[in-house]
Parts: structure tokens; C-alpha cells; sequence
């Protein structure tokens, strides 16, 4: 008796040490510590896109190595401008580390898989932007590198439009400048202001303390255009009709001169009708609905809009139709002369392997009694992979910049209080 009760005291005192050694462990944990993911995540995140001076090989960097470009488009904090397109930006490698990466409808299958899976890329701790006002810090995370093409909607026919506009609708310009600079290497940053958040104070009143006066009850025309910014990877492959998708609001939309919709304000929206690739080469295709709009303050406002263009990587062979719908393209001649050359080599192989196959089973077998059936039975394979060959898919990668336009007019009414947009940058 005395030994069971010296073991439960031993037991107790154990599982007593342990939860107390997990409960300062936690404590520690949930700690926010400066420029840590809690203190970073406070703060509203900014959409940052740089042309590069310099074409870039990923492959060469190495720790201490400075990039430099120019921005590509305006930078905004809810309805403020904070670093106008074209303002000088520097950064650092930091280190280097492994990425998977990013899938896209450029080459078939076979290709990819002989692609190494990962990726060498640079990690930037802070990025120096030089504006009017100077030089100004920020906290920056890599997001991708690449060429872009932007891909519009075809223009609809007259008559079927909305009817006459009212009011002058202003989306601010920004956007890319040149057609050299179409072709330039872009990379996406996501960033935080590092010295504090004077760039987006607000009164007590909730308004900026400067920047645009907020339009207090404006209507939108049918027509109006918003670019936006996706927080989450969809493709006709792995999406399904229902799927939910938001979008963060890039440009202050203005009426008037008057602000209505404050950058940072999130769209939400479904994924409406999907193809995947199929059988045959077939592209897939992918049709996208937003049907609200969720203001900084947590107005949230039902609308109808449709996709109207997309900022894709240059390889991208996706188009867009009249009605918004993604379609991908039909494989090109690159694409189908490696299907083509890798059916012929797998009908030669199994046209040998059957042959040796049935020449080891059947002792009398011949080489001209075994060719016939050999052929027959590769050209039943050879024919089975290639049309089995699925074809390209839509792919709509994270941070894809994306053009919509409103369907119908839309009342907006100013949120009463501002809130944080760290929720919003985050799609959350």
C-alpha cells in the first residue's frame, strides 16, 4: 500500500511539473515580440512592385548582394498615396533559401517533371524607398519574380452595354508606363512600414489625417473599374463551383474627386463555373463572380462584378472572353512536338519490350512472328497517351493583379470606424 501511494505522489508531482513547464512555455509563445509575425501582423500590409534595373539570375545571388529598381505602381495605405510609381527602391539580400515552385500552363507534364521542384530565392529583410519626402524603410517579404503580360477581356459590343454614365469615375493611374517596361523583370514585395504607422494616422473621428476627403454617400455607375489583388492561389484544376475567393482593393476608387471606395478594401467573391483540363489536350477553363465589398471599417456592401483583365506571367497562355470567362489556350507547336516525341519513344520501347517478352514465353516465336503484335500493342499504348494528354490549365497564382467591373450601380456609405487592414492583407 505504501509503495502505491508513493508512486501516484511521484505521478502527481510529475504530470503537476509538466503542465507547468507547457503553461510558460505557451506564455512565452504567445508573447509578441518585436518585429515579430504578432507585432508584424498588427499593422496593415502594403502591395509593393518593382521594376529591376538589371535582368536578375536568381542562381547568382548571394547574402549582402543589392537589387535595385523603381517602383512599378503606386503605393497606397487606405486612401493615401505613400510612394508614387517610379520612386527609387534598394534592398539587400539577406540570405537565401529553398522555394517550391510556382505552377503554371506553360509546358505539358513531361516537361515539369524533369523540373527541379524547388528554387534558390532571395530573403530581404528591409527595402529603402527614396521619395520627395526622402528616404523611408520598410519591412519586405519576397513574393515572386517574373515578366508579366496583362490579358483583357474583349471589348463587348455596342448596345449591350450599361447605358449612359453619370458622374466622372476616376480609378487612380499607376499601372505599367512604357511598353519596354511591359517586357521588364517584375518583382512583388509584400511590405510594412518599419518606423511606425505615421504613414496611415487616423483622428479620433476615424479619417485619415490627410489624403482624400471620404465621399460620405456616393453611387457608383455601372462600369466602373477596380484593380484588385487576389489572397489566394485558384486554378480550374483543384477549385470547385462555390469555392469562396477575396480580393483586396488596390486603387482608391474616386467620383467626383470625392473618395468612395478607400484602397484596402476587400472583395469577396466565388468561383461561378470550372473546366479542368481534359482528355484530348482540352484546356481547362475557370468564370469567377464577386458579390461583396467589405470597406475598412466593416461596412460590408453587396455588388455584382465581373472580371474584366489580369496581369499573368509572360508564359501564361490563358485569355479572357467577353463575359470574363478564363479560357486556357490550345497547346501550341512546342507543346505538342514534345507529346508527339515522347509517344514515338514510348511506342518504340514497347514495341522491343513485347518482342522480347513474347520470344522468352514462346519458344518457336519468330522475329517476324512477334513484329505484328509487337506493333499492335505499342500502337495501342502510344495511342491511349496521347490522347490521354490533358491540356493547359488556369492558373491564377496568390498576388495575381486582376481588373474588375461593377454590373449594376453601387450605393457606398462611409464606415464609420477605421479599422486595421491587417486582417484584409492577409485574407482573413
Amino acid at each position: 500500500m505504501g509503495d502505491s501511494n508513493l508512486s501516484k505522489t511521484v505521478c502527481g508531482l510529475l504530470l503537476a511539473g509538466a503542465a507547468a513547464v507547457g503553461s510558460v512555455l505557451c506564455s512565452a509563445t504567445d508573447e509578441p515580440t518585436a518585429g515579430g509575425q504578432n507585432a508584424r501582423s498588427a499593422r496593415p500590409s502594403l502591395y509593393v512592385k518593382v521594376h529591376l534595373n538589371n535582368p536578375l539570375k536568381l542562381s547568382k545571388l548571394k547574402p549582402g548582394d543589392v537589387v535595385e529598381g523603381s517602383l512599378a505602381r503606386d503605393v497606397y495605405s487606405s486612401g493615401r498615396e505613400l510612394f508614387p510609381a517610379g520612386s527609387h527602391i534598394r534592398l539587400a539580400v539577406d540570405h537565401m533559401e529553398k522555394r517550391r515552385r510556382t505552377s503554371d500552363d506553360h509546358w505539358p507534364w513531361v516537361v515539369k517533371a524533369f523540373t527541379p521542384r524547388h528554387q534558390e530565392y532571395p530573403v530581404f529583410k528591409t527595402a529603402a524607398v527614396s521619395g520627395a519626402n526622402g528616404e523611408s524603410a520598410l519591412q519586405v517579404s519576397l513574393i515572386s519574380i517574373s515578366r508579366r503580360r496583362e490579358v483583357h477581356a474583349q471589348a463587348k459590343k455596342k448596345g449591350s452595354g450599361h447605358g449612359e454614365e453619370t458622374g466622372s469615375v476616376e480609378v487612380s493611374e499607376s499601372g505599367v508606363r512604357g511598353s519596354a517596361n511591359r517586357t521588364a523583370p517584375l518583382m512583388v514585395l509584400e511590405a510594412f512600414d518599419v518606423e511606425g504607422e505615421k504613414t496611415s494616422s487616423t483622428n479620433s473621428s476615424g479619417r485619415s489625417s490627410s489624403g482624400p476627403e471620404l465621399s460620405d454617400l456616393e453611387t457608383l455607375p455601372a462600369g466602373t473599374a477596380c484593380k484588385i489583388l487576389l489572397l489566394k492561389d485558384v486554378s480550374a484544376s483543384k477549385n470547385s463551383p462555390g469555392d469562396v475567393i477575396q480580393a483586396r482593393l488596390l486603387e482608391p476608387v474616386f467620383l467626383n474627386s470625392r473618395l468612395v471606395v478607400p484602397a484596402g478594401s476587400l472583395f469577396e467573391g466565388e468561383v461561378l463555373k470550372k473546366t479542368p483540363p481534359r482528355w484530348g489536350s482540352r484546356a481547362g477553363s475557370l468564370s469567377l463572380t464577386f458579390t461583396g465589398l467589405t470597406l475598412p471599417g466593416g461596412n460590408r456592401i453587396a455588388i455584382a462584378a465581373t472580371l474584366a483583365g489580369a496581369e499573368l506571367d509572360r508564359r501564361s497562355h490563358t485569355r479572357i472572353d467577353a463575359e470574363g470567362k478564363l479560357h486556357g489556350e490550345h497547346p501550341g507547336m512546342a507543346w505538342m512536338a514534345i507529346d508527339i516525341g515522347v509517344t514515338a519513344g514510348l511506342a518504340k520501347e514497347v514495341d522491343d519490350t513485347t518482342q522480347l517478352i513474347i520470344e522468352a514465353i514462346v519458344s518457336t516465336a519468330t522475329d517476324a512472328s512477334t513484329a505484328g503484335t509487337a506493333r499492335i500493342v505499342s500502337s495501342c499504348i502510344s495511342t491511349i497517351f496521347m490522347v490521354s494528354r490533358h491540356g493547359r490549365d488556369v492558373v491564377l497564382p496568390r498576388f495575381t493583379e486582376m481588373d474588375i467591373t461593377l454590373d449594376r450601380p453601387l450605393s457606398v456609405t462611409e464606415a464609420v470606424e477605421s479599422a486595421p487592414l491587417a486582417a484584409i492583407a492577409h485574407g482573413n
